[in-house]
């Protein structure tokens, strides 16, 4: 966009529709011509993988009062075009970040001046939670105002369907044009109060009911007394409900990390609120070793993702990664479907095209169905729906995220969490630990490692460098990865897998929606992907190497040889 269009956007916010702030504040950046004003009005902020994400500020690249209120009403149209002879419900929650409750009450108003009945949470609450009671609720769509584990100054929007689930196709697409339909002053905001109706602790009861019911498997109570568990909600909204959850099913040796408890967008002892990174949970590890407890789990800001540490053999806590904890809750909840004779064919499991591989091999050989999508639990929950005849076990991908049956239609902090304290209890109890499950499975099933490299490239600039490597590795194919001969390519955006030597008659279609995906696999298994991320300003490269593991006491001595192999593909795919 050239330096005159994103000057007539910003020009176009000093009409008396905008509040005499963000007036001033576009004046400010129009009189500077400053780098602030392009990185503003140089696009509209767009849905990505999880919804809308962007930093809190003025333009139409920001997260604010009116991209929201024009999201809102423009879903507000699309709705009643939906379902034109029905009385509208919607639910709304939020997160602790910064400025969530108030955007969350501009949402409401925007709603109810269309006429449509909204219920709002009264405080903040879990994202599973708000997908939970759009069914419970029997509401048409549900929105949580949250930027999951984003910096600061980020928030984001994300929209929930009558399932449950995110927005797919075709819906996501239609909303969006309907969006881009409006001009700012036909956004309505003058709330009609009597359509706005608080909710609180009704809903909690029965998602907690629910959670409780869906992550609980026969534990006895002697095996739950004895496992210690350290919990911290890292400033977050699990600190409402998974407490709660723990000690309904009957957890009593739980702490809590005190100085991390109290909700707070500024999340001030971490430098990210992220679980996948082992930065994040230094307290809650160093609470674990003064209470030498037996596993450790922290959530993100909005609850819907975990970071699970367990005990290794040297009895030192270790994070396990999003696909180690995906395979051992799988596995565990195939086993108890198995005990209680409830696999007959009619079962799936669902996950991404970049979680670990490992996973096709344990789900198949248990007789039930595996499915993959695209990266984003909004996929999963579309395979629920779109296989009405199937019953849903359960399903994860490698950002540490896992969904535990349908009651909720996307990733699950609460009910995981409960999960993985019930593996842990019952591993516990048995003379094993939930990290000698894991190796087990390598033993049984390969051991395959894994690696995500995400490389941040922030503004115009960043995006544009995002693009080029994209393209350079669409029209620079990789022949060999590792020293491995690469056998298949899967473009995601063309809809194509590429197998060598084989003519253009020979190339197989994919069968999933376009994507910017390219996954490159070789003849031993290595598997290398590569995605711009949909919320965050970065590129992710995912790594997968695997070798055989003929024995437990092999473990470490493999392991080392798959960190050289990742390492050394990291090198050559300049990455390191």
């Amino acid at each position: 966009m050239s330096y005159y269009d994103i000057k007539s956007k910003a020009e176009a916010w000093l009409k008396p529709s905008f509040d005499e702030e963000t007036q001033k504040e576009v004046r400010e950046m129009l009189e500077k011509d400053s780098n602030e004003l392009k990185e503003s009005f140089y696009r509209d902020l767009e849905f990505g993988t999880g919804g809308m994400r962007g930093i809190m500020g003025v333009g139409t690249n920001k997260i604010n009062k009116y991209t929201l209120g024009k999201n809102t009403q423009g879903l507000s149209d699309y709705l009643k075009k939906q379902f034109p002879e029905e009385d509208l419900k919607v639910v709304i929650a939020y997160d602790c970040r910064n400025n969530s409750k108030e955007l969350a009450q501009v949402v409401a108003d925007v709603f109810s001046a269309n006429d449509i009945k909204v219920f709002l949470f009264s405080n903040l609450r879990p994202t599973p939670e708000l997908s939970f009671s759009v069914k419970y609720l029997d509401c048409h769509c549900g929105i949580v105002l949250t930027a999951s584990h984003n910096p600061p100054e980020y928030n984001g929007y994300k929209v929930y369907w009558q399932d449950g689930g995110q927005l797919v196709p075709p819906q996501d697409k239609e909303i969006v044009e309907q969006i881009a339909t409006l001009d700012y002053e036909e956004i309505k905001f003058e709330a009609n109060k009597d359509l706005i109706t608080f909710i609180d602790s009704e809903v909690d009861e029965a998602f907690a009911k629910a959670s409780v019911e869906n992550g609980s498997f026969d534990t006895s109570a002697s095996a739950k007394d004895d496992l210690k568990i350290v919990f911290t909600s890292l400033h977050g909204t699990s600190i409402t409900m998974i407490p709660k959850v723990l000690e309904q099913a009957g957890y009593k040796n739980v702490s809590i990390v005190q100085e991390q408890k109290e909700p707070d967008g500024n999340f001030p002892t971490v430098e990210s609120p992220n679980p996948e990174e082992p930065a994040a949970l230094k307290m809650a590890l160093e609470l674990a070793n003064k209470e030498e407890a037996d596993i450790v789990i922290g959530t993100d800001p909005d609850s819907d993702r975990l970071g699970v540490a367990v005990r290794d053999r040297n009895n030192e806590m270790v994070l396990l990664n999003g696909n180690q904890t995906m395979l051992v809750m799988t596995w565990f909840l195939l086993e108890q479907w198995k005990k209680q004779g409830k696999i007959n064919g009619k079962e799936f499991v669902g996950s991404t095209i970049v979680s670990t591989p490992m996973l096709r091999i344990l789900v198949q050989d248990y007789g039930v169905e595996y499915k993959e999508g695209l990266t984003g639990f909004k996929w999963i929950a579309k395979m629920i729906k779109d296989n009405p005849g199937l019953d849903f076990i359960g399903g994860g991908e490698e950002s540490f995220g896992f969904m535990v049956g349908d009651f909720v239609r996307d990733k699950d902090a609460v009910t995981s969490t409960l999960l993985a304290c019930e593996i842990a209890a019952q591993m516990k109890a048995e003379g094993i630990s939930f990290y000698e499950k894991m190796l087990e499975l390598y033993v049984k099933y390969g051991f395959y490692k894994e690696e995500l490299i995400s490389l941040v490239k922030k503004g115009i600039d960043g995006a544009e460098q995002i693009k080029k490597m994209m393209v350079d590795l669409r029209e620079n194919p990789l022949a060999e990865i590792g020293g491995e001969k690469v056998v298949l390519v899967e473009d995601y955006q063309s809809s194509k897998a590429f197998e060598y030597g084989l003519t253009d008659t020979d190339i197989k279609p994919l069968e999933v929606p376009k994507s910017n995906v390219l996954i490159y696999y070789t003849e031993n298994g290595t598997k290398v992907a590569a995605r711009p991320s949909g919320t965050e300003p970065k590129i992710k490269f995912y790594i997968s190497v695997n070798a055989p593991l003929d024995s437990i006491e092999d473990f470490e001595k493999v392991e080392k040889e798959l960190s050289e192999k990742i390492v050394a593909i990291r090198s050559e795919l300049k990455l390191a």
